[in-house]
């Protein structure tokens, strides 16, 4: 399975499924993150931590727990 976190920076990946349960899988879709999306991986922090992406238009930094719960291709 390959996750945001595994994606280098640079790349443009979409994603095929979300993981995780309840309140987290509802925060990541009300990010603008769901199924089909296009995710560009702008910048990772030096330690790995958050991850800085561009998401519809807009940037956004996740936490690399949550990037391991967005399956993508």
């Amino acid at each position: 399975m390959n996750t945001l976190k595994n994606v280098k920076v640079g790349e443009t990946v979409t994603v095929v499924k979300l993981h995780g349960e309840g309140a987290i899988k509802r925060r990541i879709m009300d990010m603008g993150i769901t199924k089909g999306t296009s995710i560009y991986v702008r910048k990772v922090a030096p330690l790995g931590d958050p991850v800085e992406v561009t998401v519809r238009g807009y940037e956004l930094s996740i936490r690399k727990a949550d990037a391991e719960m967005i399956e993508v291709k």
